[in-house]
């Protein structure tokens, strides 16, 4: 796979990614719960440091290369460092598989044959996708993203995938489609969660888009990362990337695609509200209620307490294409 051409300075570890969420904060959850009821009770707390797995070697991962991938010129490299592909890897969020960073190993338990996509509701032509199908129907390419966490730390990852509006062209969405929802695979025998507080979560984890935002130029479906098959714990075989939004917007290990006319209850927006905005759009100004979205933290080796600190960038730094989204 080519490398990225970057200025010398930048030759360091050259790889990014990032995931989403957090632990439970417990005391509220209990005293909540106690009061009114589970809602807005099951509120996840930071939990960035760094995984002292990222130093193993990759060899349990599919090493499947993509032949003949090919980099999208228009998405080639960004104003830092892609992250070290042993860091993206290896610090996750998941909450399927537990509250931590380092839930690759229970990720491993996620069953990929035989993976199908089902896409459905107010589409004429509604599809069920084998998972082998769909590099075969839709041109597969690398492009290289920002991501950003509403925890506050960043990452840069090259994901390999396709146009969101590729699939939509397929299925032809009707006019009353207004939002998307995408369900992710669940199994309480195999996502048993983050423990005890794991029964009261709105399982299957579930996100949702208006459908301008599926409709536009970065809406991206990721089957790979780093020119080879997306490992499970990074959302296997099939991921929403949306790089202008926070992290938890992109469902991982998708089954289902509907759309629909109404906006779609999502995981965390239905847990915490306050918390986790439907939109969730990339935005400096609006902090999250327990901490500032000022700055972020830059994934890279080492404890988060020495990771770089930059300014957050609207919309992640993609405001030419998407803010006439939320003229």
């Amino acid at each position: 796979m080519p490398l990225i051409r970057v200025p010398k300075s930048w030759e360091i570890p050259d790889r990014e990614i990032t995931p989403e969420t957090f632990f439970l904060n417990r005391r509220r959850f209990m005293t909540n719960l106690i009061g009114a009821g589970l809602t807005a009770s099951l509120l996840p707390l930071t939990g960035c440091d760094n995984d002292s797995n990222s130093k193993l070697a990759n060899g349990q991962f599919s090493t499947k290369a993509f032949p003949d991938l090919t980099r999208n010129p228009n998405f080639a490299q960004v104003d830092r460092p892609i992250t070290e592909e042993d860091l993206a890897t290896k610090y996750n969020n998941f909450y399927e598989y537990g509250g931590t960073k380092s839930i690759w190993k229970e990720a491993q338990k996620l069953p990929l044959e035989n993976w199908q996509v089902e896409v459905t509701g107010l589409v004429k032509n509604p599809r069920i996708y084998d998972i082998d199908e769909l590099p075969k129907k839709f041109p597969i390419e690398e492009r290289v993203y920002r991501f950003r966490c509403v925890e506050a730390w960043a990452m840069v990852v090259p994901w390999v995938g396709f146009p969101m509006k590729l699939l939509m062209a397929d299925v032809e969405p009707t006019s009353k489609a207004k939002f998307v929802r995408f369900t992710s695979f669940y199994d309480a025998k195999i996502t048993k969660g983050n423990g005890f507080f794991s029964q009261f979560y709105p399982w299957p984890y579930k996100e949702g888009l208006r459908i301008e935002e599926m409709a536009n130029e970065l809406a991206f479906f990721a089957i790979g990362i780093y020119g080879k098959d997306l490992p499970k714990q990074n959302g296997a075989p099939l991921r929403e990337v949306i790089p202008w939004k926070y992290g938890f917007k992109g469902a991982k290990s998708i089954v289902k695609i509907e759309f629909v006319e109404e906006q779609p209850a999502t995981f965390w927006n239905t847990l915490s509200p306050n918390e986790y905005g439907f939109e969730a759009n990339v935005n400096p100004e609006k902090p999250h209620p327990r901490w500032s979205q000022a700055t972020e933290r830059i994934v890279g080796p080492g404890s988060s307490f020495s990771w770089e600190t930059r300014p957050t960038i609207i919309y992640n730094g993609y405001g030419e294409y998407v803010a006439n989204l939320y003229a």
